[in-house]
């Protein structure tokens, strides 16, 4: 069993719909979207839930009002300006400005603050026509992505022993931050897709950096490589000068809005030279041998 992540360095790169194209070539993956904060494979996948239930990820602050002494403690040591007086409900805590730190519940000298588990999402396992998938929801303004992105990477890890696929697919958020370290760790492969603008380039160089601390092997795909040539071979040179092998270039196509319209993938619409490309990249990462 290989672990694949695809990943990006920002959004709007392709890289959920370059997963869904895998996902239909692999015929025997479990898949997983690991993109928690804005998660949206399962637009392409059209999941049937099958399982779902309660992420717990954090805890959070909560004011029993009858210790509560309104001594003001709390709200003069939080740094959010989370915490403020009402007159008639006494001290209150603000969820969306509170960052559950703790502070406020360890300066009280009433011990009227407790910390208590606080649900921060949900999570799925769905039927698809690809196979399993396994994805979640982050509710607004949580926090734990990257605990969330662990849960969803176990539970596909989980699925594929019971059932013996040879792949998991994860779609990886964007980024480089604690969600982006969560999906990458310990993966088999990584294949970063971008793009040829300033911000694809630079935010590629940081996500591929990221997986070279880990050690983690890494292709990358260039997505609509001839709307600007100049960019295209700055990314070429980057990738040359740190042995980073491209695996595709993908041609700007207005049959790929129209496949993704439709909710299907490049392989399962036709996208001409497009769908060649994507099915021969596939074919590569098969026959690639790597631990």
């Amino acid at each position: 069993m290989k672990e694949i992540v695809i990943i990006s360095g920002k959004g709007g790169t392709g890289k959920t719909t370059l997963c869904a194209a895998f996902a239909s070539l692999a015929r025997d993956a479990v898949i997983a979207d690991c993109d928690v904060d804005a998660a949206d494979l399962h637009l392409l996948l059209a999941p049937r839930v099958l399982q779902e239930a309660d992420f717990v990820g954090g805890r959070t602050p909560v004011i029993d009002s009858e210790l509560c002494s309104e001594c003001g403690d709390c709200q003069a040591w939080c740094r959010f300006d989370a915490i403020e007086l009402d007159l008639d409900a006494g001290y209150i805590i603000d969820p969306f400005a509170c960052e559950h730190c703790a502070l406020c519940a360890y300066v009280c000298p009433e011990e009227a603050i407790s910390m208590r588990s606080a649900v921060n999402g949900r999570w799925f396992i769905s039927e698809t026509a690809q196979g399993k998938l396994v994805h979640a929801r982050l509710a607004p303004d949580e926090d734990n992505s990257g605990k969330l992105v662990t849960l969803v990477r176990r539970e596909a890890r989980r699925l594929a022993e019971e059932t013996g696929a040879k792949w998991i697919l994860n779609d990886g958020p964007p980024g480089v931050g604690c969600p982006v370290t969560a999906a990458i760790t310990g993966v088999d492969l990584a294949l970063i897709v971008t793009e040829p603008t300033l911000s694809g380039i630079h935010d590629m160089q940081r996500v591929e950096a990221l997986c070279r601390h880990f050690q983690v092997p890494t292709l990358v795909c260039i997505n609509k490589y001839d709307i600007n040539p100049q960019n295209t071979r700055t990314i070429k040179d980057y990738c040359l000068d740190n042995q980073v092998p491209i695996i595709g270039e993908i041609p700007f196509s207005p049959a790929v809005r129209q496949a993704l319209v439709a909710r299907k993938s490049p392989v399962d619409f036709d996208c001409g030279a497009v769908t060649g490309i994507v099915e021969r990249m596939w074919l590569e990462i098969e026959g690639t041998d790597r631990p």
